[in-house]
């Protein structure tokens, strides 16, 4: 008489992800990207020398030719200063991307059963870090050297939490290039090429209204632009704040569902 042996099929490990799942290693992920900073702190240079300095040039020389007066620039320029850091520091998320796929960093994420997402989006919640020193930085020096938001502190408040969640959506920008780019180099050609124009036609340093129809015809229509106008209504009043807000976050939505597939897509492609 033999004893019957019952072989049990060996487990498959499931082919996709659960969402929830995906969001918990986005946000261990986001971990790794943060405590990089603590090991390098040169991380922060770039993001913290380039607003002081914009700061302060634009204040002291075109303040007076703009404005006719440096504390009534300033009231302008804060805000738009905190657009632009926004938008220059969304970059690192880009460069960043580009040397964990350039030294094989992907390959063993790869290797592992995660959400092809979560890599990405991990990066970009974790550069939101990078963020919010921006902003402090900039409303710190704009307060010494005058600055005083009329809305207060919930304007300013309220104004920055606009900001990181834009800073989140826009940052799927950056992603697609530095996943598409073979060097880290071409990343940063496209914060010179792009961004900085970007902001200047949108009136970050001096009103739209001095400017071609044509640009300011542009500007009614830039996300950046509606975004800046939303932050300068929030911190110092104005009209049509709340439409602004709005159609920030409309735009929002919209970068971040076109460039985020389009970065999954190309990642897919890359690896």
């Amino acid at each position: 008489m033999t004893a019957a042996t019952t072989t049990l099929p060996p487990q498959q490990l499931s082919a996709r992800v659960g969402f929830f799942q995906g969001i918990s290693q986005m946000f261990t992920l986001a971990w790794r990207s943060t405590v990089s900073v603590k090991h390098e702190p040169k991380q922060l240079a770039d993001i913290s020398f380039q607003p002081i300095i914009f700061t302060l040039l634009f204040t002291f020389v075109f303040g007076g030719a703009i404005s006719g007066d440096r504390h009534a620039y300033l009231q302008f320029m804060i805000p738009g200063m905190l657009v632009m850091s926004m938008l220059f520091a969304t970059i690192n998320v880009g460069i960043g991307l580009n040397t964990d796929l350039s030294q094989g960093v992907f390959d063993r994420f790869r290797s592992l059963p995660i959400a092809r997402w979560a890599p990405l989006a991990g990066r970009i919640i974790g550069d939101q870090f990078k963020q919010v020193w921006s902003v402090l930085l900039v409303v710190g020096v704009g307060l010494l050297l005058g600055f005083r938001p009329e809305k207060g502190f919930l304007g300013v408040l309220a104004a920055g939490l606009l900001l990181l969640v834009f800073a989140i959506a826009f940052s799927w920008v950056p992603t697609l290039v530095g996943v598409a780019a073979d060097q880290a180099e071409k990343v940063q050609v496209f914060a010179f090429a792009v961004i900085l124009p970007l902001n200047f036609v949108s009136g970050v340093f001096a009103p739209v209204e001095s400017m071609p129809s044509w640009l300011q015809a542009f500007a009614d229509v830039s996300p950046v632009a509606i975004l800046l106008k939303a932050c300068r209504g929030l911190m110092n009043g104005g009209a049509a704040v709340t439409s602004s807000v709005i159609w920030s976050l409309v735009w929002a939505a919209v970068i971040a569902i076109v460039f985020g597939a389009l970065s999954v897509r190309a990642l897919k492609k890359r690896i």
